[in-house]
């Protein structure tokens, strides 16, 4: 079977979220199981399907609530799930304060988009292999 990243994506431009998802489908080997515009929702949707993602990419700017509420309600994943947080305020301070919820990478929207597929590969080709 071929091993793919399922990937949870936190981002509320539409635009974005629809490039980013082909971009990660097409270049990263990761599948998109599913997305949120909002904090609430996707906390409730890590917490309800806790074992069904290994990777959630995170815009800090939501249509209600904030990117670093999510990050917050990651701070209890598994170790093998990954958390990145995609922003076009990638400033050195966010980046400080990402890394206290102990997020895997901090990536600029504007100009970082190739160091994320090269992250979602690595880990990919770190992943476990699953059953079957």
């Amino acid at each position: 079977m071929d091993s793919r990243l399922k990937t949870y994506i936190v981002e509320d431009n539409l635009t974005i979220r629809e490039n980013l998802i082909g971009t990660l489908e097409e270049l990263a080997r990761t599948v998109v199981v599913g997305f949120a515009e909002t904090e609430d929702h996707a906390v409730e949707w890590l917490r309800t399907h806790a074992g069904e993602w290994n990777l959630a990419v995170v815009d800090l700017f939501l249509k209600q609530g904030s990117g670093l509420g999510v990050l917050q309600a990651c701070t209890e994943r598994h170790p093998e799930q990954k958390v990145v947080v995609l922003s076009n305020y990638a400033t050195p301070d966010i980046r400080r304060r990402c890394a206290q919820f102990g997020v895997d990478a901090v990536f600029d929207k504007s100009n970082e988009i190739d160091a994320l597929v090269d992250f979602c590969l690595r880990a990919v080709a770190l992943q476990p292999p699953g059953p079957g």
